[in-house]
């Protein structure tokens, strides 16, 4: 499955600019032949974290564009966007793909950001989300996950991509860049991440963005400039991977 990753300035707190800079970006995607395309975490919004008002129910405007996209172009695609239910004010920082028969996925981030105040306005997930899309076993993560391995660790036997959407600073680019092939080489899995570019709220973000396979060589980098990257993912060479380097039967889990 060809996966494009779309890495974008992300307007503040501005839905709809950001809507419309990416439908071209996607149509673009699209035409170089991509089947799976990734935006970044908070994609409509910028990284609203100080306000809960920020939220949107689900199935509102954010998951209604990944799903408008996904059924004029045939495509998966997904990035995090904030969403509240009816128990709670607090959105969750929800992550959903969009397939083009209509069908949604979520899963919400289990580890909000408390460094950034994250955990004061949005409320944490509880549980992990795998999804199989084309025989490809895709599990869910978004940003700050990336710091805490024992997620990965627990859904590596069933997973062959992970995907995590990020708000990631400049200041701390080597820490994204190191774990992103860290948690691709432990667990013999592709991982894409996708992240923002120019300012968001003062803080300025690097994009970096990468494709990296289970031995841990980049397939595909972004830099720090609005970009679109590609590579092929292939379930067959993860399988390939983990017989060949059976590392994993030796991990000790509790």
């Amino acid at each position: 499955m060809k996966f494009a990753v779309i890495q974008q300035d992300t307007s503040w707190k501005n839905r709809e600019a950001n809507f419309d800079a990416l439908t071209p970006r996607i149509k673009k995607a699209v035409g170089h032949g991509a089947q799976f395309v990734l935006l970044t975490e908070m994609f409509s919004t910028g990284f609203v974290v100080d306000d809960s008002s920020i939220g949107e129910p689900v199935g509102g405007p954010s998951s209604q564009f990944l799903s408008q996209m996904a059924a004029k172009h045939s495509i998966h695609i997904g990035g995090s966007c904030p969403e509240t239910s009816p128990d709670d004010p607090r959105p969750h920082n929800t992550f959903v793909i969009a397939s083009p028969n209509g069908t949604q996925h979520r899963y919400h981030k289990i580890h909000p950001f408390s460094y950034g105040g994250e955990t004061n306005y949005f409320r944490p997930g509880i549980t992990t989300q795998t999804i199989t899309i084309d025989g490809l076993r895709i599990t869910l993560f978004v940003c700050y996950d990336l710091r805490f391995a024992e997620e990965f660790w627990r859904t590596a036997p069933d997973t062959d991509v992970y995907l995590v959407p990020a708000n990631w600073p400049e200041s701390r680019r080597e820490h994204w860049l190191t774990l992103l092939r860290a948690r691709a080489i432990e667990n013999q899995a592709y991982i894409v991440g996708c992240n923002r570019v120019g300012i968001g709220d003062a803080l300025p973000y690097s994009g970096d963005s990468r494709i990296i396979d289970p031995l841990g060589t980049v397939l595909a980098a972004g830099d720090n400039s609005e970009t679109i990257i590609y590579a092929d993912i292939d379930a067959e060479y993860v399988t390939e991977v983990r017989k060949q380097f059976p590392f994993m039967q030796d991990r000790i889990t509790q």
